[in-house]
């Protein structure tokens, strides 16, 4: 483990453990957009399986332009995120209640880059990357948007007719 002792340090470790995340999740999210049943929630899978491709190209992009090899740092929270989402996709549970749980899955997983893109792009104006900042908005944007969505399709699922069903047996 290397010493970190400037923000220009911590800011190339800190794109280093989103572009794994970013790695992790491409190679995740075909199996959730799999175990979906809803067709909303699918297609919002498969959305930001295109999505998160852009992502790790733009990373990519962002240490070209910083005169860094674009490399990973094992992201240890991502792999952990996307073992709780394995959980719930082997699961035993209704259709719906399956989904809602994929999606408190894929939230958990969205937060968490919110928080990771987020300070990059900070850290990124705070040291006159203006490019880079601007690229980490622009994804910061797409990661906070696709949050939104999952709640949106959570609340369209008809979840209550179940529980009522439940509580009569």
């Amino acid at each position: 483990m290397s010493t970190i002792t400037t923000l220009e340090e911590l800011f190339v470790e800190q794109l280093q453990d989103l572009y794994s995340a970013e790695n992790q999740l491409i190679k995740a999210l075909p199996a959730m957009a799999k175990a979906a049943h809803s067709p909303a929630l699918k297609a919002a899978f498969q959305t930001h399986f295109t999505q998160t491709e852009e992502h790790a190209v733009r990373l990519e992009q962002i240490f070209e332009n910083l005169g860094k090899d674009a490399i990973e740092k094992k992201c240890q929270a991502m792999e952990g995120l996307i073992k709780e989402g394995k959980e719930m996709i082997s699961e035993k549970a209704t259709a719906e209640i399956k989904d809602v749980g994929l999606i408190a899955a894929a939230q958990r997983v969205e937060h968490y880059e919110i928080a990771g893109y987020g300070c990059v792009r900070t850290y990124a104006k705070i040291l006159g990357h203006t490019d880079a900042a601007r690229a980490l908005q622009t994804t910061l944007d797409e990661e906070a948007a696709t949050d939104k969505k999952l709640t949106v399709i959570a609340e369209k699922l008809n979840l209550l007719p179940q529980e009522e069903a439940a509580l009569k047996n």
